[in-house]
């Protein structure tokens, strides 16, 4: 009887270190899981991060493009035009461009950037559709807003 006693022991000490061993397992490959999809999130966030990155830098690029078309166009105006002039066709194209550029700014971009974008499109509007008063710079006068709306996309991309 003492025997079977032992066996009995034995049987159950290596019962409770399979069920031991089982749960460790068990714990280890859970916290590896674990581990695993977070390496996974962070790394599916970074790569978000970047796309989103790239995709408001592509567009800053075609907003700063365009506005240099509607900048030399402000420069070119000539004193009389009408509808049918090829300088207030091509412009109204390029206009056109600035606008929808401008207003993907405001999907993309903080409210800052896209104020200093919409101030710097009403003044460059505003210059190649009405002009200037004789002797003023069309490169000076649009500056300020300029400066204003890069400053802003800076702080904006970090």
């Amino acid at each position: 009887m003492a025997a079977m006693s032992g066996q009995v022991w034995v049987s159950l000490t290596s019962l409770g270190g399979v069920a031991l061993g089982g749960m460790l397992s068990y714990l280890v490959q859970h916290r590896t899981q674990l581990s695993a999809e977070r390496a996974e999130q962070h790394r599916q966030q970074s790569a978000l991060s970047e796309a989103r990155r790239a995709e408001r830098l592509a567009l800053l690029e075609k907003f700063v493009e365009v506005a240099a078309e509607a900048e030399r166009s402000a420069f070119s105006r000539p004193s009389e035009f009408d509808d049918t002039h090829p300088w207030h066709l091509k412009t109204q194209d390029v206009m056109n461009r600035l606008w929808v550029t401008e207003r993907l700014i405001r999907i993309l971009f903080p409210l800052p950037v896209h104020d200093a974008a919409r101030a710097y499109f009403l003044d460059l509007n505003r210059t190649v559709w009405e002009g200037l008063p004789d002797g003023e710079s069309v490169r000076d006068h649009l500056e300020d807003n300029r400066l204003a709306f890069l400053d802003a996309a800076r702080a904006a991309m970090g």
